[in-house]
């Protein structure tokens, strides 16, 4: 376990002190704290957070994903709304007390979280008061009452953000540009839709319904971060299928170790350049970094074999789309993926395999794959062929274009690597492990060891 450093530590205690210090005024006679709404609104926050702390809820219920600060926000936010700042941070305090932590040490780390939202708490509370937040809420005047909803979420949201960035910068040591990149604009939009739930809350609250009623606010918001946190679970397990077999097909044919990863990196850019998005271009990643599991069920001795390959061999080899397609045709997510899996080999004047498909008949996704796997293999270095320059790769793929490729995704090819360029990188083995002198490169058709 890797210690804290003194610099995060001393971060922790400054923020603890603030935050002590925030909720302080609540604390001194004569304090106009409203005990009852303030109390029940941190029993309710508190109450929020058990879940996680026990770990067969907090599985059922979705985990820390779903579990947390972000999903009760609103809770918080309607304290910004409902109480003066000092007792705002209060309600703030219990929670992050009991928040569940993923990893050590838990101390700090729940200390860290309490106090960063009991003056994420506090500096909402302020911005709803500079808006006449309470006033415009307890009448419930529309759309008057948005403004400080809005003013309260925003504040929350950019305390929030800074103390994370802090926090990184002093535990893991970032710069500070890299520590506070992206903060913002991941927390803003889901602060901003607590900041209206919050709102709802606060009116609710208020009105003759009473508490009971603005307690409903909270279920559709459980209920959709229970759903978020369900489907991440979910890509993270497709994630990990994918990566288990990518691995196993690494470990096989050590000399292309890495390929899978680029070729999917190659497809995506193609796929971009088509106007492909959203769950087509995942798709498209899956094929690229699956299209050779099928080596799995090739000897090794052969995906090992230094000199050219006999007839026999090839023939051997050729299966390996047909292998692939078998191993995943029951991985439903895949999809598309399974199909550019079995024919990314077949070439676009019918003389590929398995099939012999020519032109359209070729999946679509199976013809990107095609021109991102030949495209890495010219500029990898192998133990039978010298990597070329990324120019010199182009210029052969744009000469097959039209028998061996689809000339679109040639071109696609081209845009993208013009605008974003391309890593190339040594695949033969693990950095250290000496490679064969490789012989020189010859045409793309006939590659010895695997065929294009």
């Amino acid at each position: 376990m890797k210690p804290l450093p003194r610099t995060a530590r001393a971060y922790i205690v400054c923020a603890a002190l603030g935050a002590g210090a925030c909720a302080l005024p609540a604390l001194l006679p004569p304090s106009p704290t409203p005990w009852a709404t303030a109390g029940l609104l941190a029993a309710l926050y508190a109450l929020c957070e058990l879940p996680a702390r026990c770990r067969l809820l907090g599985r059922s219920l979705g985990g820390s994903v779903a579990i947390g600060t972000g999903s009760f926000s609103p809770v918080l936010l309607a304290a910004a709304l409902l109480l003066p700042p000092a007792a705002a941070v209060l309600t703030a305090l219990p929670g992050g007390l009991l928040a569940r932590v993923g990893e050590p040490p838990a101390r700090w780390r729940r200390t860290w979280r309490a106090a960063a939202t009991a003056l994420a708490v506090w500096a909402a509370a302020h911005a709803a008061g500079a808006l006449d937040g309470p006033a415009a809420h307890a009448t419930a005047e529309f759309p008057h009452a948005l403004l400080p909803a809005l003013g309260a979420a925003l504040a929350f949201c950019l305390a929030l953000t800074a103390l994370d960035g802090g926090i990184r910068a002093t535990a893991d040591g970032l710069p500070p540009r890299a520590a506070w990149r992206g903060l913002l604009g991941r927390a803003l939009a889901p602060h901003l839709v607590h900041g209206l739930a919050g709102l709802m809350m606060a009116v609710l609250w208020r009105s003759p319904h009473g508490p009971a009623a603005a307690l409903l606010v909270l279920l559709p918001m459980y209920i959709s971060c229970w759903v978020f946190a369900q489907y991440h679970h979910e890509r993270a397990a497709h994630q990990a299928t994918i990566r288990a077999l990518v691995q196993a097909v690494d470990i096989k044919d050590s000399y292309t170790r890495g390929h899978s990863e680029r070729v999917g990196r190659a497809s995506v850019l193609i796929a971009r350049e088509l106007g492909m998005d959203g769950e087509r271009l995942d798709t498209v990643r899956f094929a690229g970094i699956l299209h050779d599991v099928g080596k799995l069920g090739v000897p090794t001795r052969v995906l090992r074999k230094d000199g050219p390959l006999t007839p026999e061999e090839r023939r051997i080899i050729e299966l390996h789309p047909e292998y692939g397609h078998e191993m995943i045709r029951g991985i439903g997510f895949l999809g598309e993926a399974r199909d550019a899996v079995l024919h990314h080999h077949e070439r676009i004047d019918g003389t590929g395999y398995p099939y012999g498909l020519r032109g359209e008949e070729i999946p679509e996704c199976a013809r990107v794959v095609a021109v991102a796997d030949a495209f890495d293999a010219m500029t990898s270095t192998r133990s039978y062929s010298r990597a070329r320059p990324v120019a010199a790769a182009l210029a052969e793929l744009e000469r097959c274009a039209g028998s061996h490729f689809d000339p679109r995704m040639v071109a696609a090819l081209a845009r993208a690597l013009a605008r974003r360029g391309w890593q190339t990188a040594v695949t033969a083995d693990e950095p250290g492990t000496q490679v064969p002198v490789p012989r020189a490169p010859g045409p793309l058709a006939p590659q010895p060891k695997e065929p294009a």
